[in-house]
């Protein structure tokens, strides 16, 4: 029996030698209710970018999933719960961010069947029109529109509408384009990728100008280049993401467009990469 087990165990070692690597897990670290970008379902498009990404790295996918609020780099992301959260402002200085995949920006969203076809914080007509405007905090002064608006001295005729929105809901931030189609309100102006998910859904018809890329007042910009982001030391990660982004570009342009984001040729370049 000794003599057995003695030639088990050179056995045991060689099968235990020969079990390969660990199987690779891409962690990614997303919003759980905020479409159109992810949910818990995987129904948003950075759910959907995720999934391309794990897949041309031959991983499996596992979400952290957590809110996104401020704060949410530090403690996810760079606490090392994840290895990689989409949808971040390119050039973003707590982390190492990829190549942009998209340019969007703010548009002005209105009923169609108003004619109204406001495209500047200018229009003289916003004085006497209703105004909804995205919020972040407990003020009107947090988002570029909001920005502009206020330093025009419009604020008694706008209404905001929190970015982060109704978590009661499934969709937190469709109230700001539901408000237009409804009446509620004449004029929204909203970031792109919501504004253009949201107008599809309405029954009625929406128009979505684009304001221009930077307001003249405020100095603000109002088209932002989005990518996806890393730990600041995890390098091999960002090229190799960099590269399915390129690789891909014409499929993530592809799932861009059936959720209805709008892409805009340019927008500001991000820092240059510390590496």
């Amino acid at each position: 029996m000794k003599r057995l087990l003695g030639l088990a165990l050179p056995l045991l070692l060689l099968l235990g030698s020969c079990s390969g690597p660990e199987p690779r897990v891409l962690r990614v670290c997303a919003d759980p209710n905020n479409l159109p970008f992810s949910n818990r379902a995987g129904q948003g498009f950075e759910n959907r970018l995720a999934e391309l990404v794990a897949a041309e790295l031959g991983a499996s996918l596992s979400y952290t999933w957590w809110a996104q609020r401020r704060g949410n780099v530090r403690e996810t992301l760079n606490a090392g719960l994840c290895d990689l959260i989409p949808g971040v402002g390119a050039g973003l200085e707590m982390l190492a961010t990829t190549a942009p995949y998209y340019n969007s920006a703010y548009f002005a969203v209105t009923r169609a069947d108003r004619g109204l076809d406001v495209g500047s914080f200018d229009d003289p007509r916003l004085r006497r029109l209703r105004i909804g405007v995205q919020m972040i905090g407990d003020d009107f002064s947090n988002t570029p529109p909001a920005h502009a608006l206020a330093r025009r001295g419009l604020i008694d005729n706008v209404r905001g509408y929190m970015v982060y929105g109704d978590y009661a809901r499934s969709e937190p931030q469709a109230n700001i384009v539901a408000a237009v189609a409804a009446g509620e309100i004449d004029v929204a102006f909203v970031w792109g990728p919501v504004a253009g998910f949201f107008a599809r859904r309405q029954p009625v018809g929406l128009d979505l100008t684009r304001v221009a890329p930077e307001d003249r007042i405020s100095g603000l910009p109002m088209a932002f280049a989005v990518a996806m982001g890393v730990r600041r030391d995890d390098r091999e990660l960002k090229r190799e993401v960099d590269e399915v982004l390129r690789r891909r570009s014409s499929t993530i342009a592809g799932i861009l467009a059936e959720y209805g984001v709008p892409t805009v040729p340019t927008a500001p370049a991000p820092p240059e990469d510390d590496d």
